[in-house]
């Protein structure tokens, strides 16, 4: 009998990452043997102190950015070299594999691989792209190069074009499109168009093209229908048992156990009462201005209320807090970390609210943690991502910056106390936060929607 292995090509960065993870565990659970490729410089950041699960190995190979890409490196020769020497290398796994009497199955790839799928279809092995945005996001990418490039081109350049109704999605608003679509004189920006329009012609014209979502069927009922001849399956949320089912308590954040030690802010958050501090966290990867960091802070101390800030070191190692003007009344008010494992805060009973940069793991982790969401987005799927949360998920409120793009002191205020302050529309937030908690919970048991679509996908690998 030959066991199915799959290989999972996931790109080198900790959003995309952490779900492939999640998601090489719930492949585990149904006997599948899984193999995940990544660059050396994403394999480095996961500490070897981390427990791997049985029927899970990690293959790493040289893209030539070995300490990861860094702000000014050429992001086109990156691609390049992550795609022949990925290319090369999953060539190669592919050979091994079968020559040792253990062929691999299918090859499962994440966004912007698509010649991962083009090695797989040379070996006449089925290839599936694991799309770790709200299908929601391929909708928009997917009508934008079918029939509505135009009409979302519009926004843009007609005024009297305010807004854009696609099939089977809420009206979006040139403020709720990814900034990707934005127009812009960039080479950048046109070749990774370039790539997602050739990512979804590719997936038209295989036999039977899927698309695993990291979702969950509740959560975008209308979003996940087919499109055409592409077929959407939820498999999500793709989050840590421990903070979903319950079932396996020591499948955490990936990685956490290299923390354990720094632990300050889970005492911290003991201290302070139920539904009381406001997380604020921008994410791995946005860059957050000293005069934004300001307006930040001003918000946050007009609020009166205890935080936890997330707050990186920056490229220089120098201490992103260090610089803030008020420095001293914000550590007596809350507290501020340079990193903390964010499901453990968010399920943590003393939050009320989470200031968040909107990418689509923290939004999931929000929604499944059942906290009430600030959406302050930056860049590619974040904007549509909190106009999910704000009036379809109906679990936040969304930030508006000012005429310079600087969200100021008093709008984040403003919003926080939309949520916390125990008005109509805040305490119906907190509401729809708990239904979404429910309901992720539901898809993860066994016979959810998780398990069930996840199920029917390796039935037919």
């Amino acid at each position: 009998m030959v066991h199915k292995h799959i290989l999972l090509f996931t790109y080198p960065a900790q959003g995309t990452i952490n779900p492939s993870i999640q998601f090489a565990k719930q492949l585990i659970k149904l006997g599948v043997k899984v193999t995940i490729i990544t660059s050396l410089s994403a394999h480095r950041r996961m500490p070897k102190t981390t427990t791997t699960p049985p029927g899970l190995n990690f293959v790493s190979f040289s893209d030539g950015y070995d300490d990861g890409l860094k702000p000014g490196d050429d992001y086109q020769q990156f691609l390049s070299g992550l795609k022949n020497q990925g290319a090369e290398t999953l060539t190669q796994l592919i050979t091994s594999s079968a020559e040792q009497g253990n062929p691999v199955t299918g090859v499962v790839y994440t966004m912007l691989q698509i010649w991962a799928a083009k090695v797989a279809q040379s070996f006449h092995i089925p290839s599936t792209l694991l799309w770790t945005q709200p299908a929601a996001l391929f909708r928009i990418y997917f009508h934008y190069f079918n029939d509505y490039g135009d009409s979302i081109k519009n926004i843009f350049n007609d005024p009297s074009s305010l807004s854009v109704e696609l099939p089977l999605l809420p009206r979006l608003t040139s403020r709720d499109l990814p900034s990707i679509l934005l127009p812009a004189d960039s080479d950048l920006i046109n070749r990774l168009l370039l790539t997602f329009k050739e990512q979804i012609h590719t997936l038209e014209a295989e036999a039977k093209p899927k698309i695993l979502v990291n979702s969950f069927d509740a959560l975008e009922p209308e979003a996940l229908r087919a499109i055409d001849r592409l077929k959407l399956i939820a498999i999500g949320p793709l989050v840590p048992s421990a903070f979903l089912d319950g079932k396996d308590p020591s499948d955490t954040c990936f990685g956490a156990d290299l923390f354990r030690k720094s632990r300050d802010y889970v005492e911290w958050l003991d201290l302070n009462p139920e539904s009381s501090v406001v997380y604020v966290s921008f994410g791995t990867m946005a860059v957050i201005s000293k005069k934004q960091r300001e307006e930040v802070a001003w918000g946050l101390l007009e609020c009166h209320r205890p935080f936890l800030w997330v707050m990186r070191a920056t490229k220089n190692g120098e201490k992103e807090e260090d610089e803030l003007s008020r420095r001293e009344e914000l550590e007596q008010l809350g507290m501020i970390v340079p990193w903390c494992s964010q499901l453990e805060v968010l399920s943590h009973p003393s939050l009320g609210c989470f200031v968040t940069h909107c990418g689509w793991n923290s939004s999931l982790e929000g929604l499944i943690s059942g906290v009430p969401m600030v959406g302050f987005p930056q860049f590619v799927d974040q904007p549509t991502n909190a106009k999910l949360i704000e009036d379809v998920f109906k679990t936040g409120v969304r930030v508006i910056a000012n005429e310079d793009g600087i969200v100021e002191g008093e709008e984040i205020k403003r919003c926080i106390e939309v949520i916390m302050g125990g008005g109509e529309k805040g305490q119906e937030m907190y509401k729809m936060a708990k239904k979404w908690r429910e309901l992720a919970k539901e898809a993860a048991k066994e016979g959810g929607s998780l398990d069930m679509n996840l199920r029917a996908f390796v039935d037919e690998v």
